[in-house]
């Protein structure tokens, strides 16, 4: 538990000192933020390494260990990126959200997944892997819709300070989207290739709507690769792709897990 509250209190902590050097717009207090930000990281990547996998026997791939996990993805890649000056700001986001289900995975306890062997394993942390970078994507989607909204209205709030130009953003997202795309593709390959009943009839939502999510976000990056596409419409095409994953995995194990109170 001790590890748990630490690693909270410094999500918070470098939330708030991320907070503050927007709204006084103090550079020299936008570096502050990084130590608290990196010990919480690697607290995090501890208690699920050593007390969530030692403690139930193996490693927790059910429905808040995964959403922990994921969490922990992103504040990890937030930290790094924005460490070299870029994006910091999504830590406003990534922080809190990362400390909120670190803390809701250790009240709910750990349920070791049995009998997973190595490729079912490289399936699962591929899958995380590309959620938590594709979630990153749809939070600078959202970043890039909200930026734009405001300078189309003349609305020059304090928070766009924070944010990079509209043309980098943009150029990050796609990036994003591009690295996520290929761990996406991973993911469905190994699911394939080492998960049984990956087209079993119980896991056919599951798969249907990964594969949706798979070929619309690489509409998307054809549509910016041949005509262009960014703006509003990047956005709506990153969003609509990224509910669709959402719903192909968290959707489904909160469901079979947490409804059906099955494995």
């Amino acid at each position: 538990m001790t590890i748990v509250l630490i690693a909270v209190a410094l999500y918070l902590l470098a939330t708030a000192l991320l907070v503050r050097s927007v709204v006084q717009d103090k550079v020299e207090g936008q570096r502050q933020w990084f130590w608290p930000a990196l010990g919480a990281v690697l607290l995090h990547g501890v208690y699920h390494l050593l007390v969530a996998w030692r403690t139930a026997g193996g490693p927790d791939m059910h429905f808040f260990a995964a959403l922990s996990l994921v969490t922990l993805g992103m504040a990890g890649m937030t930290t790094l990126v924005g460490a070299q000056g870029r994006m910091a700001a999504l830590g406003v986001i990534a922080f809190p959200l990362a400390a909120a289900l670190l803390l809701t995975y250790h009240l709910n306890g750990h349920k070791p997944s049995d009998g997973l062997d190595w490729r079912v394993q490289l399936h699962a942390w591929m899958a995380l892997l590309a959620y938590a970078t594709l979630a990153i994507a749809a939070l600078l989607a959202v970043m890039l819709w909200a930026q734009e909204r405001a300078l189309r209205r003349r609305e020059f709030h304090v928070w766009l300070r924070a944010l990079p130009p509209l043309t980098e953003l943009e150029e990050l997202l796609f990036r994003t989207i591009l690295v996520g795309f290929l761990l996406l593709t991973v993911t469905l390959l190994t699911g394939a290739l080492f998960v049984q009943d990956f087209f079993a009839q119980r896991l056919a939502h599951k798969t249907v709507l990964s594969v949706l999510s798979w070929l619309a976000f690489g509409a998307l990056l054809f549509g910016r690769w041949r005509h262009g596409w960014r703006g509003g419409k990047a956005v709506r095409w990153t969003l609509a792709a990224m509910a669709l994953l959402l719903l192909a995995f968290f959707g489904s194990k909160f469901v079979v897990e947490l409804v059906l109170r099955r494995g």
